[in-house]
């Protein structure tokens, strides 16, 4: 901490802090994506050497499941304490007071659940949304069988919003606690527990969890369905997704689950319907929404929603306007579980949350039925201004967040750039190409890289089928793959070598186009494709017949498809690249030869252009990337050069 000196005691309980927050946080049962909190109270030093008692929580937005000792914000916890009740700290207030409370301005934003950490005498305090205790609390007659079954341990509260309101509850209730209790359950939210160490706290905190597991019994599902699931269409979850990102009007990447325990779950009547009573904890509503839409109906879904909202906005006063009436957990028969995120680890997440969620709903509904334990509480969690907050921080920057491209080619060159320039825009990207090393071409949650053979209908059938169970769907169309064969004149040029490159360079395209026009046509906000063609159709060069030839064919086939596409709002544009020298084609050898036959340097001889600038594939790349966002919404069937300004072209 800048400008103090911290203590050894503080270093070290900082320290095992920081070790059984990982240890709470890996176990998915108790702590999901961002759920849960820890901190510890200490001592240091400050600035004037003067002793000064400090409360360690987690950071705002740090994972428990790798956060370090730098993901804890220190605050003096007697600056924290003055704001306990009977003071009450407005939603709007918080955040400042909070940030003036600190021991280092450095330091992230501490947890929306700082000031119940800081209420709490104990030395080190865990909270986690375990499964069980939510389970157990979500029952029918849940909040007696939660008394019944930690009486000796917790206090036990009603559930109440995070903020001042749980606060306030949890200070009551901890008023009128026997003595011995070291800990605290919130109805429908989780377990807060206390130590003299992290390490008591923990055990502790286990303890409890196994009581519940306890009051709970043993799991009993019912067998999984004998039948395997069937194949779904991809032409049909493309469809789906796109009507799902229209309406909530932002582009979505959906994660699909087809497994034995989701086939078992969506075969239950009483879990289906279950389901609709509201999510585990409200705290997930900003991942799940209140509830998944069953089957495909969105419009009922937005109703419904529209219709709760409305019933319950005088909790929080929001607007309309602001409502995001879109599932992001679906539940189908054919599709199986289906989560929806701004980016594929959001998706995935959702997805787990929900699956957690399943298995609570089975158990609850083994004791009789699952009632969640503030449902009407939902709204206010998903609207909340620290939640709103939350994903404005989490959000990924980028023009094409949440949208989902396809590059041919993307192992090296020009794809390569384009494949670059996507992902840098926020965009999922599927990469193909004929090499195996398309699949580590890029090291990122939102790329995949699938090795085949574009000439291959039936790989093609499958590589686009495995983009949309992947992400979802198709947005954007690259095709940078492509052939230039030996330098041959006419005369010279063998029949195999023109079927050759006609085959790489026009058929494919023709059998990629017929294959991914209904998935373009689904595209949020539409479809868009992008030829990366040549100067050649434009200027085509002796020795180069079949390249020349196959980019004008392929740049015809392309306009046609802009030609009867756009009826359907697809987007199809064409680039020229010329002397793009950072590909597999030019070896050094190569440009030294040509450079030399020119009479000129290496550089010059890249340069060979009107505008004397050097094109490369990420320029290339940023122009194929720019056509497929809203400056271009209004354009379709352009061709645009990118040469540095060829005279024979102009």
């Amino acid at each position: 901490m800048s400008g103090s000196a911290v203590t050894a005691e503080a270093v070290n309980d900082l320290a095992e802090l920081a070790r059984v927050s990982r240890v709470i946080g890996s176990d998915p049962a108790l702590v999901l994506h961002g759920g849960g909190n820890s901190s510890v109270k200490t001592t240091t030093t400050d600035i004037t050497g003067e002793q000064v008692e400090v409360l360690y929580i987690k950071g705002s937005g740090h994972d428990l499941a790798t956060i370090t000792e730098a993901g804890f914000a220190p605050l003096r916890l007697k600056a924290v304490q003055r704001l306990l009740p009977p003071v009450v700290v407005p939603d709007d207030r918080l955040h400042s007071e909070l940030r003036c409370a600190l021991f280092d301005a450095g330091a992230p934003d501490p947890s929306v659940e700082t000031l119940l950490h800081a209420l709490l005498p104990s030395a080190a305090v865990l909270h986690s949304h375990a499964d069980a205790v939510l389970a157990l609390s979500n029952s029918i007659g849940g909040a007696q069988r939660v008394r019944d079954a930690v009486a000796s341990t917790c206090v036990v509260v009603d559930y109440a919003m995070p903020g001042p309101d749980l606060v306030a509850a949890c200070h009551l209730a901890w008023s009128q606690r026997h003595g011995d209790e070291y800990g605290i359950v919130v109805l429908g939210h989780g377990l807060f527990t206390g130590g003299d160490t992290p390490a008591e706290a923990l055990e502790r905190h286990l303890q409890v969890v196994a009581l519940a597991e306890a009051a709970l019994g043993p799991v009993g599902f019912p067998p999984p369905p004998a039948e395997p699931a069937e194949p779904v269409e991809p032409a049909q979850l493309a469809a789906f997704r796109g009507a799902l990102c229209r309406q909530a009007q932002q582009a979505l990447v959906l994660r699909r689950d087809d497994s034995a325990a989701v086939r078992t779950f969506l075969a239950n009547p009483d879990a289906l319907a279950a389901s609709q009573a509201g999510p585990l904890t409200p705290d997930h509503a900003s991942w799940t929404k209140p509830w998944p839409l069953i089957g495909r109906d969105l419009n009922q879904y937005a109703s419904d929603y529209h219709a709760y909202f409305e019933a319950n906005q005088h909790r929080r006063g929001a607007a309309l306007r602001e409502l995001d009436p879109a599932p992001r957990v679906i539940l189908d028969a054919e599709f199986g579980l289906v989560a929806a995120g701004r980016t594929p680890s959001e998706a995935a997440a959702t997805a787990e949350i929900y699956r957690h969620t399943m298995a609570a709903i089975q158990r609850a509904n083994a004791l009789g039925g699952y009632r969640p334990a503030d449902r009407e509480h939902v709204f206010d969690l998903e609207y909340w201004l620290f939640q709103q907050q939350k994903l404005v921080r989490t959000a990924t920057a980028g023009d094409l967040t949440g949208q989902v491209a396809l590059v041919t080619g993307a192992a090296s060159g020009i794809g390569r750039g384009c494949a670059e320039q996507l992902l840098q825009a926020g965009a999922c990207v599927v990469g193909w190409d004929l090499s195996a090393s398309v699949a580590d071409t890029f090291d990122s949650p939102r790329y995949l890289g699938l090795q085949l053979d574009v000439t291959d209908p039936q790989a093609v059938a499958a590589a686009l089928a495995r983009q949309v169970d992947t992400f979802g769907g198709l947005d954007i169309l690259v095709v940078a793959a492509g052939i230039f064969p030996t330098s041959a004149n006419l005369g010279e040029l063998s029949a195999a070598a023109w079927r050759k490159t006609m085959a790489v360079n026009v058929d494919s395209v023709m059998e990629l186009y017929g294959q991914a026009r209904p998935l373009l046509a689904a595209g949020y906000p539409y479809g868009r494709v992008v030829l990366i063609a040549s100067k050649n159709v434009a200027a085509p060069g002796p020795g180069a017949a079949a390249y020349s030839s196959s980019k004008a064919a392929v740049t015809q086939l392309t306009r046609v498809a802009a030609l009867e596409w756009a009826g359907e709002g697809i987007r199809v544009n064409m680039v020229h690249p010329d002397a793009v020298f950072d590909t597999g084609l030019w070896t050094p050898e190569l440009l030294q030869a040509r450079a030399e036959h020119y009479g000129v340097s290496v550089e010059t001889y890249k340069r060979r252009n009107l505008l004397h600038t050097e094109i490369t594939s990420a320029a290339v790349g940023r122009l194929a990337t720019q056509l497929c966002t809203e400056s271009f919404a209004c354009t379709t069937g352009a061709q645009i050069p990118i040469d540095g300004g060829n005279e024979r072209v102009i």
